[in-house]
């Protein structure tokens, strides 16, 4: 192992990667958090040991190592371009190219004794068995949804347990993603917000700063409270809204805001039914789009339903984003 000068890896994380998760949660630097594709020893691998592989997401790899403890194994670090398994291999990056590229790479036939491989179940969608035998002479295994039970899952003679292919999405697993939500969406939120409230000042008698100041609070108001409703009780809130496109589950929440903004009188402070109409529409519209951000983050949704539900949502959010700025910015002038 030396003489190949592969990396040898601990199981027990340090407080830089707790601190370089916590900064990756919050968006900081996030597509940088990263380590070098290639093979990795943990423990003491010899060539019976077991291989498995891995996104180069350093939130994955970690995931992975740090349940590894008391097993020697390998590791193999495809290059996903810093995105985690389960987006890799929607994307294409965690797939069967890359997988034998990395074989061929590492020359790993020369390392191990065996000719199997255990890849993630999550990854399974981007990883061709029959191709990466075909090409490489090595057998693939998926192994279970969870790191933590891939000890269990080796002991049992690569043999997955029904409670291991069980695919789940719990509180925890959906309130981890709201951070970066919020960190990503801030910006462009506070541009909506903004333009909204500069073009506020318009009106039949020109444009006035004060006009701005009295008819803007109330637009970015309801704009913040669309983009946060979306991105902190939209993933929360999940398993139970209403339908199964993520965009349905997101004029739900619209719906919610709207009623929240009557409540708290913002719709009072529009001056006339077109600005009103207006908001109704595009409300609706920006939580739907928001909460479709988190289908590339979810386990309830495959690559084709993705596909499909863009399709058909993106078009009527946009017809109705677009029709509320014709008929507020109409509202300005009557």
């Amino acid at each position: 192992m030396q003489d190949r000068n592969i990396p040898k890896v601990t199981t027990k994380l340090c407080w830089r990667d707790h601190l370089g998760a916590i900064k990756a949660r919050w968006a900081m630097r996030r597509m940088r958090y990263t380590v070098k594709p290639g093979l990795y020893a943990i423990g003491n691998p010899t060539a019976d040991s077991p291989v498995l592989v891995s996104a180069n997401y350093k939130l994955s790899f970690d995931k992975l190592r740090k349940e590894l403890t008391s097993l020697d194994a390998w590791i193999i670090v495809l290059d996903t371009k810093g995105i985690n398994v389960w987006c890799a291999a929607g994307k294409g990056t965690f797939g069967t190219e890359e997988l034998l590229r990395r074989i061929k790479l590492t020359q790993l036939d020369k390392i191990v004794n065996h000719h199997q491989i255990i890849v993630p179940q999550l990854g399974a969608v981007g990883v061709a068995a029959h191709e990466v035998k075909k090409q490489s002479g090595f057998s693939i295994s998926y192994g279970p949804i969870h790191a933590c039970d891939i000890i269990p899952f080796i002991q049992a003679g690569m043999k997955a347990t029904p409670q291991m292919r069980k695919i789940t999405f719990p509180l925890w697993d959906r309130t981890v993603l709201i951070p970066v939500e919020l960190v990503m969406g801030f910006k462009h939120a506070l541009f909506i917000a903004a333009a909204f409230f500069l073009l506020a000042g318009f009106s039949r008698q020109g444009y006035s700063t004060s006009t701005a100041l009295s008819a803007g609070p109330p637009c970015v108001i309801m704009v913040f409270a669309a983009f946060l409703a979306s991105v902190v009780l939209g993933p929360i809130l999940l398993p139970w809204l209403p339908g199964k496109a993520f965009a349905l589950k997101g004029l739900w929440i619209g719906i919610a805001v709207i009623a929240a903004g009557y409540a708290a009188n913002l719709f009072e402070k529009l001056s006339n039914i077109p600005s009103v109409i207006a908001w109704l529409l595009l409300i609706p519209a920006l939580t739907s789009f928001a909460l479709m951000n988190f289908t590339g983050t979810s386990t309830y949704t495959s690559l084709s339903g993705v596909k499909r539900e863009m399709q058909i949502a993106i078009p009527i959010q946009l017809l109705c984003t677009v029709t509320a700025i014709a008929l507020w910015i109409t509202g300005r002038f009557i």
